[in-house]
């Protein structure tokens, strides 16, 4: 497996991005190689985690404007850069990546840093990913806040907005990664924060981790992650503590996921589900510092009716 390291000079002066990186090592899954994960680390550490997953194709950037309240609040911020982004490690072959391989390293990263009691954060692959986890490792886990996003399976067909976004993810010569946020927010994104999505790919071949993320969504129902992710939703569909939908309003990719959440997964009785009026699918862009209360929020109140 040929690895790419983006260079570090890449990610110096990004606006609103003022934390110290911190690394963690996974197995690649090829021989004795490993891969370097590069995870936002703050607020207290002796505080149960908030463990926040960005999906496709951002990186921890993404969670700048949620991270500091949620700090500030108490709670212990951890926001990794899954392999393939921002300062995590990236393999140069799109056949590097499989939706398990991803399963496999963020589960070896939450238990290299041995993190539990932690409230899961997630939007977009940051979900189908951090939802494997849940059902994987439940005793891990204290809570949920699901962002738009789900868990497909591929036993029901992809909308229209989706085969969309897949067929131009494949083709397109060049793949514009902090266009592609611009573009999925209401919100306009200046041209320093746009860089900032583009500043962990180089060129093009830094890229087959967001070229491969749209071609790994089930879309079929014999997809290899079909199965796996059908045996998560036995166990998701157990889940019976606190979990939290907050959906924009404005994103066609996963609108109406919240409705089956909520209607499948025991722990969403009688909670808050919130909808974020202005918000696109990066509804952290436009929604951030909103989004970041109903999280703190989330967790005093599940906390004290567990109490």
């Amino acid at each position: 497996m040929q690895i790419l390291r983006t260079p570090d000079a890449r990610f110096q002066g990004l606006p609103g991005y003022p934390f110290a990186p911190n690394f963690a090592h996974v197995r690649s899954g090829v021989g004795k190689q490993t891969l370097r994960m590069h995870y936002v680390d703050e607020g207290p550490r002796d505080a149960a985690p908030v463990l926040m997953l960005h999906g496709e194709p951002s990186w921890s950037y993404l969670y700048r404007k949620m991270v500091p309240i949620v700090a500030a609040a108490g709670h212990r911020v951890v926001a990794p850069d899954l392999v393939g982004f921002g300062r995590s490690d990236k393999p140069a072959e799109r056949s590097d990546y499989s939706f398990q391989r991803h399963v496999d390293w963020l589960s070896e990263f939450v238990c290299t840093l041995d993190l539990t009691a932690i409230t899961l954060v997630c939007q977009d692959w940051g979900g189908l990913l951090g939802l494997r986890l849940v059902a994987a490792m439940p005793e891990r886990f204290a809570r949920v806040v699901a962002a738009n996003t789900f868990l497909p399976t591929g036993d029901s067909k992809p909308g229209a907005a989706f085969l969309a976004w897949r067929e131009f993810s494949q083709t397109v010569p060049v793949f514009p990664t902090g266009q592609i946020v611009a573009k999925g927010t209401v919100k306009s994104l200046t041209e320093q924060e746009q860089a900032a999505y583009d500043a962990p790919f180089p060129d093009e071949s830094f890229k087959a981790g967001a070229r491969a993320f749209p071609a790994l969504v089930p879309a079929s129902p014999d997809d290899p992650a079909s199965e796996p992710n059908r045996q998560a939703w036995a166990q998701l569909m157990q889940f019976d503590k606190p979990f939290l939908t907050a959906f924009s309003d404005s994103d066609p990719i996963t609108r109406g996921a919240d409705a089956v959440l909520q209607k499948l997964i025991p722990g969403c009785k009688d909670q808050d589900h919130t909808t974020l009026v202005g918000g696109g699918h990066f509804l952290q862009e436009d929604c951030g510092a909103e989004l970041a209360r109903v999280v703190v929020a989330f967790i005093s109140k599940s906390a004290g009716r567990r109490a």
